[in-house]
C-alpha cells in the first residue's frame, strides 16, 4: 500500500505510484470499502474497480503519487483521483459508462481544482490541471494545454484510451521543481464557503472546523463558533438565561456562527435544541431551497423513497424567519420548544413604532407597545430555568426603514430583562454597530461582560482578499487615501474594474467565471434610471432561481438578465458582480449627495436616517463578490433630463481616481 501520508490524511487511500502498481486492485478496493462513510454498493465497487485498473494501465513508467476519494470539505464531495506528478497537480473525475462530456460533469472537475487552488496552500502555486474521463467516449484527440493565469488549467476531456497518451506527453511538456507528494497532502486547507456550500456541509454534519479557515493569526469561525457552544452549555448546566452579540465585518461569517449551532442543535429530542431565525427572507428561501435539494438528490440516488415536501419539513424546522417566530408568540403565553435561538442580523429587529403599527393592523392588537426585540427576550424569557439567545450582528447593513440597530436589543436588557447575563462582542463599541448610549448603560449594569471571542474580524467571502471591506468603507467615507491604499492591497488578487459600456462588464465577468462559480447582476433599489440599459429594479426576481438555478435557465445569475438589490442579496454571495451605479448616490465636492427618483425627476433625499440606509445598499452591493467585482458607472445621456451625464460622471472620475482600471 506503499508509506504512509502523515495527517492530516483527506485521502481515504494514497501511496506512491510504485505502490499503488505493486498492490493487487483487490486490496486497495478493500481498503476504500473499509471506510463507513462510504457507500459501498455494487455499482461503487465496480466503479472502483474500473478507474484503479485504468489508472495502473495510465501510469506505469510514472513517477509520483496517487491519491483515491479526496475530500473536498467545503463541497462536501470528494475527488476520484488525484495523481501529484512532477511539477501538477491531475485532478481526475471518471465518469464509467459515459460516452458524453456534460457540462455539469465538466464544470464539476473544473470546481475540484478550483478549490484546491483557491484553499489548499501547498497547490496555490502548482500547475493544476482538471481531467474529466468518460470511458465510453469516442476517440478523443489528444488536447493542447491552457492555463488561466493561476495556472488552472481549461479541463482536459479524455475517453479511456487517450489518458496514457496524454500522461506520457505531459510528463514531458510540464517543467519546474517537482512537488514533494508528502507535504503536499498534509498541508493546510483553509476553506471559505459560501453561505449556502457552508449549509449544506453541515447540514450533512460536518463541523465547522471541517470546512473553515483555520489562520494562526486571525480570528477564525472555530474559536467564535466554539465560545458560543460554551455559553450554551454554561447556561443549561447551571440554569441561567444568557444573551449573546456576536459582531464581524462583512462576510466574515456570523450567519455560518450561527447555522453551525443550529445544525448541530437541531434534534427536537435534545435539550440544547436549536432554532436559527432570521428576518431576511431571501436568505431563509435560499437556504431552505438549498438544503431541501441537496438532500432530495443525496436520498434518491442512494435509493430512499422520499419526496420534497418530506424532505423539506425538518429543513423547515430549524431555519425559520423570525417573524413567524414572533408570531407563534402571540398565540398563547407558553414559552417556545427551543431553548437556543439565533437571530441573524439582530440589528435589523423592527423597533417599537414599526412592530406596534404591525400588530395593530395585521394582529388586531391595537395596545402593543413594545419593539420586536424586546418582545423576542420576553417569548424566551417565558422558560422557567435557562435559554440562550445569540444575535449576530452586522455593522452597517440597516437597509430598510424601520429597522432599530443593536441598540434596541442593549436597552430592553437594561430596562425589562435585569437577570439576564450579557455577553458583548468588545468590537460593538465601535461606530458602525450604533449601540449608542445603550452600550454604556449595559456595561456598567452586572451580569455583563465583554468578549474578544465573540468577534470576526477577518472577511471570508472574499478570500482573495481580505480588506475588500475596509476599501468599501473608505470608498463610502469619501477617504480616498485609504481607499486608495486598500485598493492596491488587495489589486493582485481581488481584480475590481470599471467601465461605462455594459455589455464590457458583462464580457468582463463571463470570462472571469469558471466552473460553477456564479455571476450577477446588482442594483440599489432607488437606481430607477438603468432601465436605457435594460436594468428594472422593479421587476421581481425569485432569490431561490437567482443564485440556484443553472446557468442556462433566465432566471438563473448567470444568466446576466435579471438584476438584484440590496434587499435580495444581503447575506447571500456571488463569486463575481457587476455593480451598477445609478444617480442615487452621486459623488459630488468631495462627498454624496442622495437622491431619489419620483415620478420623472430626482429629488433630493434630506432625512439622515433615509441617506445612511441608500448608502448602507450599495455597502451591501459592493461587498457581494467573493472574487472581484466590475462597476459600471452608466454614460448619460444629455438629451435626456433625468440622466445628464453630470450625475454620473463625478462618481466615475472618483473611482477611478482610486486606481480602478477602466475597461473600454
Amino acid at each position: 500500500m506503499g508509506d504512509p501520508i502523515p495527517a492530516p490524511v483527506r485521502a481515504w487511500y494514497q501511496a506512491p505510484i510504485s505502490g499503488f502498481l505493486a498492490t493487487a486492485s483487490d486490496a486497495i478496493v478493500g481498503h476504500l470499502t473499509s471506510n463507513g462513510e462510504f457507500d459501498s454498493t455494487v455499482a461503487q465497487v465496480e466503479a472502483w474497480r474500473r478507474q484503479i485498473q485504468l489508472l495502473k494501465d495510465w501510469l506505469r513508467e510514472t513517477d509520483g503519487w496517487v491519491l483515491l476519494e479526496f475530500t473536498i470539505p467545503r463541497m462536501g464531495r470528494r475527488i476520484d483521483a488525484v495523481v501529484v506528478m512532477g511539477s501538477a497537480v491531475l485532478v481526475i473525475e471518471f465518469k464509467v459508462g459515459a460516452s458524453e462530456f456534460e457540462g455539469r460533469a465538466i464544470d464539476q472537475v473544473w470546481d475540484y481544482a478550483l478549490d484546491l487552488k483557491n484553499f489548499h496552500e501547498a497547490s496555490h502555486s502548482a500547475a493544476i490541471i482538471p481531467v474529466l474521463v468518460a470511458t465510453e467516449a469516442r476517440k478523443c484527440p489528444t488536447p493542447r494545454l491552457a492555463f488561466a493565469k493561476d495556472r488552472v488549467a481549461i479541463p482536459v476531456l479524455l475517453d479511456a484510451e487517450e489518458v496514457r497518451a496524454f500522461v506520457v506527453r505531459l510528463r514531458k511538456e510540464i517543467g519546474g521543481a517537482p512537488i514533494e507528494a508528502r507535504e503536499w497532502a498534509a498541508s493546510g486547507y483553509r476553506p471559505t464557503p459560501t453561505i449556502v456550500e457552508a449549509a449544506r456541509a453541515l447540514y450533512m454534519h460536518h463541523s465547522v472546523d471541517a470546512i473553515a479557515r483555520h489562520d494562526a493569526g486571525a480570528r477564525n469561525l472555530a474559536l467564535t463558533s466554539r465560545r458560543v457552544e460554551e455559553l450554551v452549555e454554561e447556561a443549561r448546566a447551571t440554569k441561567k438565561k444568557i444573551i449573546c452579540f456576536v459582531t464581524g465585518v462583512p462576510g466574515a461569517g456570523k450567519t455560518l456562527v450561527g447555522l453551525n449551532v443550529a445544525t448541530r442543535r437541531r434534534d427536537e429530542s435534545q435539550p440544547t435544541h436549536a432554532v436559527f431565525l432570521s428576518g431576511n427572507a431571501p436568505l431563509v428561501a435560499v437556504l431552505r431551497a438549498a438544503l431541501t435539494r441537496d438532500d432530495y438528490s443525496r436520498r434518491k440516488a442512494a435509493g430512499e423513497k422520499v419526496t420534497k415536501g418530506g424532505v423539506a419539513k425538518p429543513v423547515k424546522a430549524f431555519i425559520q424567519n423570525v417573524h413567524h417566530f414572533r408570531d407563534e408568540a402571540l398565540l398563547s403565553d407558553q414559552p417556545p420548544v427551543d431553548r437556543v435561538v439565533i437571530f441573524d442580523e439582530a440589528q435589523r429587529a423592527w423597533n417599537r413604532a414599526k412592530t406596534a403599527a404591525f400588530m395593530k393592523q395585521k394582529k388586531g392588537r391595537a395596545a402593543f407597545e413594545m419593539a420586536e426585540s424586546a418582545f423576542l427576550i420576553s417569548y424566551m424569557d417565558r422558560h422557567p430555568d435557562w435559554s440562550v439567545i445569540v444575535c449576530l450582528v452586522g455593522g452597517g447593513q440597516e437597509i430598510h426603514t424601520g429597522e432599530a440597530g443593536i441598540s434596541e436589543w442593549l436597552s430592553a436588557c437594561v430596562r425589562e430583562f435585569p437577570k439576564w447575563h450579557v455577553y458583548i462582542s468588545a468590537n460593538l463599541r465601535d461606530s458602525e454597530y450604533a449601540a449608542g448610549s445603550a452600550l454604556k448603560l449595559i456595561e456598567g449594569r452586572p451580569n455583563a461582560y465583554l468578549d474578544e471571542a465573540l468577534h470576526l474580524s477577518v472577511s471570508m467571502r472574499s478570500f482573495r482578499a481580505e480588506n475588500v471591506s475596509s476599501f468599501v468603507k473608505a470608498v463610502l467615507d469619501c477617504d480616498g487615501i485609504a481607499a486608495r491604499h486598500a485598493f492596491e492591497q488587495l489589486k493582485a488578487r481581488y481584480p475590481i474594474v470599471l467601465t461605462r459600456d455594459l455589455q464590457v462588464a458583462k464580457r468582463w465577468i463571463r470570462s472571469q467565471a469558471r466552473g460553477s462559480e456564479r455571476a450577477g447582476l446588482v442594483a440599489s433599489s432607488k437606481a430607477m434610471r438603468l432601465k436605457p440599459h435594460a436594468i428594472d429594479i422593479r421587476v421581481a426576481i425569485d432569490p431561490v432561481h437567482w443564485f440556484l438555478n443553472e446557468r442556462n435557465d433566465t432566471r438563473s445569475s448567470d444568466f446576466l438578465e435579471d438584476c438584484a438589490t440590496e434587499f435580495q442579496v444581503q447575506g447571500l454571495e456571488l463569486d463575481w458582480t457587476c455593480v451598477n451605479w445609478d444617480g442615487d448616490l452621486r459623488y459630488s465636492g468631495g462627498r454624496w449627495s442622495f437622491h431619489d427618483f419620483r415620478g420623472s425627476r430626482w429629488e433630493n433625499v434630506k432625512q439622515q436616517e433615509r441617506q445612511i440606509y441608500l448608502r448602507n445598499a450599495y455597502r451591501v452591493l459592493l461587498t457581494r463578490a467573493r472574487q472581484g467585482m466590475v462597476v459600471f458607472v452608466p454614460p448619460g445621456d444629455p438629451a435626456d433630463s433625468t440622466r445628464p451625464p453630470a450625475y454620473y460622471d463625478p462618481t466615475f472620475e472618483y473611482l477611478k481616481g482610486l486606481g480602478i482600471p477602466v475597461l473600454n
